[in-house]
């Protein structure tokens, strides 16, 4: 008889499901706003020289590029298999390169040959430097990918929004090249002043933002929900923020080491019509969609909203199952969830939303569906009679179901 593998016998398990651990990442330049239910006790528990932890990494087979003091594996989700004996652990990453298309799907495989994005919880009690995701083109010349991504801000890890709830975006139309070139190069005098260039819009709970590679965009200090293509490639053009210096190495992140030092390098990673758009709100801010009729979703016991849906790298939903309820949801791609509120029932799977997780600590609040399951519908249980079930729901590019009306 064949020995199964441990990436079967996961698969196997959950029936297409995938338990995830939590996935925490610290950034040294990063405050933590604490409401990513990490214990208090935790948030500098790798240290002080590598900053606070402020984002959990969702879903992720993309390593994180936090410089030479990087943990091994460090942004890569783990799959829990625990068969009543014994708990072992797989990388997401290798359970999906062995099983392929049987857990992404066939369509994501062939083009992909991986799982291309991932989501996470960012977390910062003050706001982020001005900064910038390199499209595919510049991306490539340091070997990596180029990074769209997009922000929602959920209302459960949001009672209270930190000391900069606003967010710049882009470029004041009628600002220069040699405007942002004078910044650029005052970076290390202080206050380089780019966001006077700028302009800022307030961020509310249950709303977000689209952020195209190439948008420079300063992120503010609500916790954000953040779907993207499977890159950490960046770089900061501010260099003073929250009364913070910011290392000039950072200037130069992303930035071939035969460049480095060539201000041109860093105005051509902009992309210069999206930042100057005078219609910036119009085209990139995001209010939740039904994905289908508001009286037939409650109906049946539940409401999803497209909260992620203007980039062609990803997609995401926010699920509302109501207290009480039995629903079956199907869907055409696979996905990860995250659980926001309420405990119950997902397929073979307990769920439930913990109040504080300590460092290490495993959860029922991060799942991975494989196509197979999504398309065959995902039967979820509300086992309260007073709470709703809310989670959040990350997809790959070209999802079959993002058609907005």
């Amino acid at each position: 008889m064949e020995k199964l593998s441990l990436a079967q016998k996961a698969f196997d398990q959950g029936k297409g499901i995938l338990r995830l651990a939590p996935n925490w990442v610290p950034r040294s330049f990063c405050v933590p706003g604490r409401r990513i239910k990490l214990h208090p006790d935790d948030y500098y528990v790798l240290g002080g020289v590598r900053g606070g932890i402020d984002e959990r990494w969702l879903s992720s087979t993309t390593p994180a590029k936090n410089g030479p003091l990087t943990g091994e594996n460090e942004g890569l989700s783990v799959v829990i298999f625990n068969d009543g004996t014994k708990e072992e652990r797989i990388l997401l990453k290798d359970a999906i390169s062995e099983l392929k298309g049987a857990v992404i799907g066939k369509r994501l495989w062939d083009t992909y040959g991986a799982w291309p994005m991932y989501s996470k919880f960012f977390d910062n009690m003050g706001p982020l430097p001005h900064h910038i995701h390199h499209n595919d083109e510049k991306a490539a010349l340091i070997g990596q990918l180029g990074k769209p991504e997009a922000y929602y801000f959920p209302p459960q890890l949001n009672n209270h929004g930190g000391d900069f709830p606003y967010t710049f975006m882009g470029i004041s139309p009628g600002t220069t090249r040699d405007e942002i070139r004078e910044c650029l190069k005052n970076f290390t005098k202080g206050d380089n002043k780019i966001t006077s260039y700028s302009q800022a819009f307030k961020l509310d709970p249950g709303t977000g933002w689209d952020v195209p590679p190439g948008l420079l965009h300063a992120p503010g200090s609500l916790c954000t929900y953040e779907p993207q293509k499977a890159s950490d490639v960046f770089a900061m053009y501010q260099s003073l923020v929250n009364e913070a210096i910011i290392p000039e190495e950072l200037l130069w992140n992303g930035t071939p080491k035969e460049s480095i030092g060539d201000f041109e390098a860093l105005l051509d990673v902009i992309d210069w019509d999206l930042n100057l758009d005078p219609n910036i709100h119009e085209n990139r801010y995001m209010a939740p969609k039904p994905v289908k009729p508001l009286a037939e979703m409650q109906a049946a016991g539940y409401t999803e909203n497209w909260i992620c849906y203007k980039s062609d790298a990803f997609s995401a939903k926010e699920l509302t199952i109501q207290p009480g309820a039995t629903v079956v949801i199907k869907d055409s791609a696979a996905y990860g969830i995250i659980m926001m509120q309420g405990h119950g029932k997902m397929g073979v799977w307990d769920i439930e939303t913990p109040s504080l997780i300590r460092y290490g600590q495993l959860t029922n609040d991060e799942f991975f569906i494989s196509e197979q399951a999504a398309v065959e519908g995902v039967k979820i249980v509300n086992a309260s009679a007073t709470d709703p079930i809310v989670m959040l729901k990350h997809f790959g590019p070209g999802n079959p179901d993002l058609v907005l009306k």
